[in-house]
């Protein structure tokens, strides 16, 4: 059983006339990462994540957060630069050379990406994920190079949260 947990980084700010990459987040994202990071532990219970992030400053000090409060070890914590794509086949790409001793994996990323690739992956198509909106999904693959028509088991908005 694989889970995968998508989630968009959170809400960033375009007034400091930064590229793209280095867009900082906004005092919001970090209200709307304490709630998600709280709706989503109970799903952790008894399970080990790696994550894995874009190297875009707002995906970065988004997941940055949930290691904190996960108490995901460094180890466990890698920056892909290849997250910071737009593209949901690059996406699932990345995800698919995951390797397979890895169970859980939580990855960070951009839209349309993840909106994309959590309604191709799970059972539940979504319009938009909003910044740190998360999808969990699981998978009866024995890898990750095989996933596909995985089941939806929860998605965590913050404005559903507030």
């Amino acid at each position: 059983m694989r889970r995968l947990t998508l989630i968009r980084h959170g809400k960033s700010s375009w007034s400091h006339g930064v590229a793209d990459h280095d867009r900082p987040l906004k005092p919001r994202a970090h209200r709307d990462a304490d709630l998600v990071i709280q709706a989503f532990r109970p799903l952790l219970q008894k399970r080990s994540p790696v994550l894995w992030t874009s190297s875009a400053r707002r995906a970065l000090d988004s997941a940055k957060m949930f290691q904190d409060q996960l108490a995901i070890s460094s180890e466990d914590f890698k920056v892909r630069e290849e997250l910071y794509t737009f593209d949901s086949e690059v996406l699932r790409a990345v995800i698919q050379s995951c390797e397979a001793s890895i169970d859980d994996l939580i990855v960070f990323g951009h839209n349309p990406a993840i909106t994309d690739l959590a309604g191709e992956l799970g059972n539940k198509v979504f319009d938009n994920v909003p910044t740190t909106g998360l999808v969990a999904m699981e998978f009866e693959s024995t890898n990750w190079q095989e996933i596909s028509n995985g089941k939806t088991i929860q998605f965590f908005f913050p404005k559903n949260l507030r």
